[in-house]
């Protein structure tokens, strides 16, 4: 008959829907046992503030002084800054400034560094510290907290080593960081230079002045070291008396971002003239601010104000705090 093939399509279509539905829900690729691995959280920040931006007007006028006598277009020209070249400003942008006075020039320089993880394992965050945490080291500081979470991620991320191997590792291969962050920890080396010599460099506080007139190996010094616009270069001689105030040495910073750390400076420009270099860096998440701000008088006998400078630029690391914080 006609009609007998509908009923039977139709009964097919029954049994093949019936057949389809699970007990569970379940996926039928799913495997069972299989462990589901969650990628670790992305950080705070996806994006960068235009540096050339980010220091207020009052701050320029505070940090640059012989800038507001200039002619108004002048003085908006130093203002304006000038941004350094990068990359990819996704992950890393900087501006600079710098202006001249009577009795000095002054140059203020602003880097903020994007840390991303390419590792699923690995947070963004996780990743910053690893950074920030070479960054204070090759100064010479150390922070026993990003330290610890540093040695921590790295053993989450270092392959299992048979027991009953007897050879070491390889120091090198203790390395987590990515490509991009590999690129980023350059400038750490850098920073390595603007730890005094003596106990001081390393943090710790000490009864004893440091001597910044001699080497690693009690030689006298024969020729101050010269910064360059990266902060690498070699520790001069202090100079003056400011080497045994120990609350100018280079050390960790609290209440700032989620770690900090100041460094400072003194070198040579020249065969008599000194500048001073003041470094802080801090890390807020997933980002990494580094600022240098520098002094060169124009007279030779003229040391730099360690305290001064030392003020100004915390002062405005607490601002760009707070303005990553917006």
């Amino acid at each position: 008959m006609a009609y007998v093939p509908g009923i039977a399509l139709m009964a097919a279509l029954v049994v093949g829907c019936s057949a389809s539905t699970g007990t569970g829900g379940s996926a039928p690729d799913s495997k069972p046992g299989e462990a589901t691995v969650a990628a670790a959280a992305p950080g705070k920040y996806r994006t960068l503030l235009d540096p050339c931006r980010a220091v207020a007007p009052s701050s320029l006028k505070d940090l640059l002084p012989g800038a507001a006598e200039l002619p108004e277009d002048q003085q908006q020209k130093v203002y304006d800054g000038t941004a350094t070249v990068t990359y990819d400003t996704d992950r890393r942008v900087g501006c600079r400034w710098k202006s001249e006075a009577p009795g000095s020039s002054h140059t203020l320089f602003v880097d903020f560094e994007r840390v991303v993880s390419y590792d699923p394992s690995v947070s963004d965050d996780d990743r910053a510290r690893e950074v920030y945490a070479k960054k204070e080291a090759a100064a010479g500081l150390s922070s026993d907290a990003d330290a610890a979470t540093s040695d921590s991620t790295k053993k989450q991320t270092l392959p299992a080593t048979d027991p009953a191997s007897d050879s070491t590792s390889d120091p090198a291969s203790d390395s987590t960081s990515d490509p991009a962050t590999e690129s980023a920890s350059d400038s750490a080396s850098g920073l390595a230079s603007h730890a005094l010599s003596g106990p001081a460099a390393k943090g710790k506080k000490t009864d004893e002045p440091t001597d910044d007139s001699t080497d690693g190996n009690g030689h006298a010094s024969t020729d101050g070291g010269k910064a360059d616009d990266t902060g690498t270069g070699t520790a001069g001689s202090s100079g003056d008396s400011e080497g045994s105030d120990e609350s100018l040495l280079p050390r960790t910073l609290d209440g700032l971002g989620d770690s900090a750390f100041l460094n400072d400076l003194l070198t040579r420009a020249g065969s008599t003239a000194k500048n001073r270099t003041v470094s802080v860096v801090f890390r807020t998440s997933n980002v990494i601010v580094t600022i240098q701000y520098t002094e060169q008088p124009t007279v030779s006998t003229v040391v730099p104000d360690s305290k001064e400078l030392q003020e100004r630029a915390r002062s405005l690391a607490q601002k760009l705090v707070d303005k990553f914080s917006e």
